[in-house]
């Protein structure tokens, strides 16, 4: 949060008191007054160096992909033209057209996607190197721990055979940064409105400056993403004259306004289906289709017995009995919650002293510390990938692109997270709207979204719910929801990563 600078701001409205003419102390005083010093002014902050494009190529199953990079950034600026922030981007963009590859042509009319992960406060480093990108970091058991190498390998399934990509790092985060540090431009671009304004101004800067007006563009959202995305093709659309083809949403959270405390059903019945297929996990394989029946659940009897609440007790008895035979957890615990499930109650019962993770319940580390039943000091998952995912960015940027500005890489930017003006409490934000506006506008528009059967940060089941209230006439049948098993990170399991590039450049054109 911001710090408070109310004692400073009481001293000087004392001193500048107690010099005001006619007071009490000003009169006392005979010596002439001796002038302050000079406060030293703020240290400039370093603008970043010129962009950098290199030459690559990779060896891919089938096939080498020949392509440049461009590292470097665009520069943000005030109604008057006064620089106020950099921001950061890595461009891909194919040199050949290998066989199979999908639609070539001319490079100015070849698709472009632009890329970002969420938070807010995060860089776009994991959908960069997890999912998108040429490289890829290892992720399996032994690539999600601080210390493994941080080597990133050929990504077989890259999306850059059918687009290019640029990966969009938002002001704060990665290398990109305020020029002008106060915190009236801190609200202005860590804020939901200024962040979209400054990436549909950066988009634009970037297809101007590499003349690709003329491309199919696409936008890729994760996490965060999901709020970011949806208004961001709208501000494009209504602010930029910029049309786009599809969207692609990651593990998406589209609606910030939920329930209230009262009446969070919404909440209890989209997170069941989740803590039932992190139960049933356990013993095999999963897909969505074994999770029909609590879906059905969870959307009928289940959310009519959460609404009736604790004046009904035979629907209190009806949900402790099924919530106990879906998700494993003790019955005395739910009864103590008055048949409740939260999710901080699962993440310590599948295997004694482990822990498994938030973003993906599948996912467990030892328990640090068993003994404090609500305390969690890291995430299993997502503290486990940091520290190699940081360093392979570093290295690209050092070593393949020959772009290493100054100042530290700001992977998750907690400054920036705890500082986001989400807006009002009676005003949280929400991407719906914007979505259904540009279907209803567009009939060629497309989304897809992808999610995690095991994903407590945002369940897939939400989304589904909120998918279903939009009229079928607005073009739902544009929309696809697809599934995986794996968590919000669901690429970083190996077998979902192909099927989902599929899914992905259905929405691309095709030869």
């Amino acid at each position: 949060m911001r710090t408070s600078s109310r004692t400073a701001l009481t001293a000087l409205a004392l001193a500048a008191y107690l010099t005001m003419p006619g007071t009490h102390a000003q009169t006392r005083n005979t010596q002439p007054a001796t002038p302050e010093p000079a406060r030293a002014a703020p240290p400039a902050i370093r603008r970043l160096p010129a962009d950098s494009t290199t030459h690559h190529s990779v060896e891919l199953p089938g096939r080498t992909l020949s392509f440049s990079v461009t590292a470097g950034s665009v520069t943000l600026s005030d109604a008057n033209g006064v620089a106020e922030a950099q921001m950061a981007y890595v461009a891909y963009v194919l040199d050949t057209k290998p066989q199979g590859a999908g639609p070539g042509g001319s490079a100015s009319q070849r698709p472009i996607s632009f890329a970002f992960n969420g938070g807010p406060g995060a860089a776009s480093t994991t959908i960069h190197l997890g999912l998108l990108g040429p490289w890829r970091m290892r992720m399996d058991d032994q690539g999600a721990r601080p210390s493994a190498p941080a080597i990133p390998i050929p990504n077989a399934d890259t999306w850059l055979d059918f687009t290019d990509l640029v990966f969009l790092d938002p002001v704060g985060t990665g290398f990109s940064r305020l020029l002008v540090d106060t915190e009236a431009t801190r609200k202005k671009y860590w804020s939901v409105n200024g962040d979209v304004t400054a990436m549909g101004n950066a988009i634009r800067q970037y297809l101007q400056s590499a003349l690709r007006m003329a491309a199919p563009k696409y936008i890729v959202g994760e996490s965060y993403g999901g709020l970011r995305a949806p208004r961001l093709v709208r501000e494009l659309s209504a602010s930029q004259s910029i049309g786009v083809s599809g969207m692609i949403l990651i593990s998406p959270k589209m609606d910030y306004g939920g329930n209230t405390n009262a009446l969070p059903v919404l909440d209890f019945a989209s997170i069941l289906p989740t803590l039932a297929a992190s139960e049933r996990a356990k013993h095999g394989p999963l897909t969505r289709a074994d999770m029909a029946d609590v879906e059905a659940y969870a959307g009928g009897e289940y959310l009519v017995d959460l609404v009736r609440g604790q004046a009904d007790p035979k629907a209190v008895a009806r949900r402790l009995d099924r919530e106990t035979a879906l998700t494993g957890l003790d019955r005395a615990l739910l009864e103590r919650r008055h048949g409740y499930t939260y999710t901080n109650d699962f993440y310590r019962t599948r295997k004694p002293d482990q822990m498994a993770s938030r973003y993906d319940s599948s996912f467990e580390r030892p328990d640090p510390f068993p003994e404090y039943i609500n305390f969690f000091p890291f995430d299993s998952l997502s503290d486990a990938f940091a520290a190699p995912f940081g360093s392979a960015m570093l290295d690209l940027y050092g070593r393949r692109f020959n772009w290493l500005p100054d100042g530290p890489f700001e992977q998750q930017n907690l400054r920036a997270e705890r500082a986001w003006d989400f807006g009002s409490f009676a005003t949280r934000p929400e991407s719906i709207s914007a979505m259904r506006t540009e279907l209803a506008l567009d009939p060629s528009f497309h989304v897809l979204i992808g999610h995690g059967l095991f994903d407590f940060a945002t369940p897939y089941f939400l989304t589904q719910m909120e998918l279903d209230q939009i009229p079928r006439s607005v073009g739902m049948d544009r929309v696809s929801l697809e599934v995986y098993p794996g968590g919000h990170m669901f690429y970083t399991v190996e077998a979902n990563r192909a099927p989902f590039r599929d899914a992905a450049k259905a929405l691309y054109p095709h030869e």
